[in-house]
């Protein structure tokens, strides 16, 4: 492996010349979930588009290398190491996404703390420190390697500031008394008019106390200090939504280290959706065209690729998008589901790879049915399109008080997560989320539209986002710089 590491560090598995000097060498090491990598590509892209002096270095695994491959310019260098074997998770499922079942996700997060050694040894074999790691708060145990090499770690959690706070607010003192179906209350830290209930609390921070939990324990042991001991935050969100929220944050960690709001990364990275045929192999633009007669007339829905949805809820879930007499295109995970109703031609069911920023940003959609994914929000956002959130799992309930509460750019489901919606409801609120004469409707679309807006001036020269990823960049080398003067 040591052999290995040296060699993809000499350039083997990327392009280009390596650099000279760690000043301007960045590494970015994802955790191995889709809603977890794909943010780190576009960082890895944006840096490497916006800031050409630094050369830009990716770590991943096997079965990991073609997706990340695909989704960044040649110009940052891809670094394999090897997925470690931990029986009974099966050889070759190095993705979350790849789990033949849920029950295997403990497993599968004991098995990426074992990448500590090769991680290690490529970070050994790196002729000079590099400027910054940039990995994921999973990944605990680069902390500890980055440190001992005198390198800085800045971490990325994949959330926003709101839930990032919620969650480590409630970790640390969680309030007396919550109870299931209880009133809304307020959380430590947070402005005042932050209120939330109990079903909105994340199930992994309900189980805190639970210290025989599988994942408890991990985020205890391999996670533990080595998230608020790191040098920063990296942040994919923008200062107009979650600029109150940086302060909470902050708290949350050693004095001085500072969360770094710069996304949409997929904006700041340049990764416009294009019409291309290869990543469309379902055909869902060449079917929203047909539609393009009747803008804003087409309901998306799509649930990510974590949550598992029970057949049940699917069933009630087709009736209620047939009743609601609305065009309706549907990414579907389940290989064995069938539709209980004929969707007849409006309506549109796909299993495969679904181009979903493209699908968003088209004429002819007008809503999005979400799990309210952090990065399903953002695109959402970006493309100016009101969500119907249907939060599942993690801080996806959040996410949704976030988009429908705070920005006020959807509305919400009634119950979710291991309750059924039923088709009355789901029918009910696909009518709100695509009544654009109402009241209600108009606001919505209002505030998505602010929000478009919005995304597309963080990133833009002199914005938010834009002269965050530049400060970042020259406080890492400036400290990079007093660092090796005083050795």
């Amino acid at each position: 492996m040591a052999a290995q590491a040296n060699h993809a560090a000499n350039g083997a598995a990327g392009n280009g010349e390596r650099p000279e000097t760690g000043r301007d060498h960045v590494i970015i090491f994802p955790f191995m979930a889709k809603g977890h990598t794909l943010p780190l590509l576009h960082f890895a892209a944006a840096l490497s588009v916006h800031h050409k002096s630094l050369h830009v270095t990716l770590l991943t695994t096997p079965a990991n290398l073609a997706f990340s491959r695909s989704r960044l310019p040649d110009s940052v260098h891809l670094v394999e190491i090897p997925f470690p074997s931990l029986p009974p998770l099966p050889a070759g499922v190095e993705s979350t996404d790849a789990l033949p079942c849920p029950s295997l996700y403990p497993t599968f997060l004991r098995a990426t703390a074992l990448l500590r050694e090769p991680f290690a040894q490529f970070m050994a074999s790196l002729p000079s420190p590099p400027l910054v790691l940039v990995s994921d708060f999973f990944l605990g145990f680069t902390h500890g390697v980055a440190a001992d090499a005198g390198v800085r770690r800045l971490v990325f959690h994949g959330m926003s500031c709101f839930a990032m706070a919620i969650c480590k607010s409630l970790i640390v003192s969680s309030p007396a008394g919550v109870e299931h179906g209880g009133s809304p209350f307020h959380v430590s830290g947070m402005p005042e008019h932050v209120m939330i209930t109990a079903e909105e609390i994340p199930s992994s921070i309900a189980k805190f106390t639970d210290l025989d939990d599988p994942v408890t324990r991990f985020l205890i042991d391999d996670v533990g200090l080595s998230d608020v001991r790191s040098w920063g935050i990296l942040v994919n969100s923008f200062a107009a939504v979650d600029g109150d929220f940086v302060a909470p944050v902050e708290s949350f960690y050693e004095a001085g280290a500072r969360a770094w709001l710069v996304g949409p990364l997929f904006l700041a990275a340049g990764d416009t959706p294009e019409r291309d045929e290869e990543n469309d192999p379902e055909g869902c633009l060449a079917w929203l065209d047909e539609r393009a007669g009747r803008p804003g007339s087409v309901v998306y829905v799509s649930f990510g690729t974590q949550a598992h949805v029970a057949d049940e809820q699917l069933d009630e879930l087709a009736r209620g998008l047939v009743q609601s007499g609305h065009p309706f295109l549907w990414a579907v995970r389940s290989d064995t589901w069938s539709p209980p109703v004929d969707v007849g031609p409006e309506g549109r069911i796909v299993r495969g790879w679904v181009p979903q920023r493209s699908v968003l940003a088209h004429e002819s959609v007008g809503g999005f049915v979400s799990h309210c994914g952090w990065n399903s929000m953002l695109e959402s956002l970006a493309a100016g399109k009101p969500v119907l959130a249907w939060p599942m799992i993690a801080e996806q309930y959040l996410n949704a008080k976030h988009i429908v509460d705070l920005v006020g750019a959807g509305v919400r489901v009634d119950s979710g997560g291991e309750a059924v919606v039923g088709r009355v409801e789901v029918e009910e609120k696909i009518r709100k989320l695509m009544d654009s004469d109402g009241e209600a409707g108009q606001r919505m679309r209002a505030r998505a539209a602010w929000a478009r807006q919005a995304t597309r001036s963080a990133v833009s020269d002199g914005g938010t986002s834009c002269a965050a990823l530049q400060k970042l960049v020259e406080e890492l080398q400036k400290r990079y710089d007093i660092v090796t003067k005083a050795e």
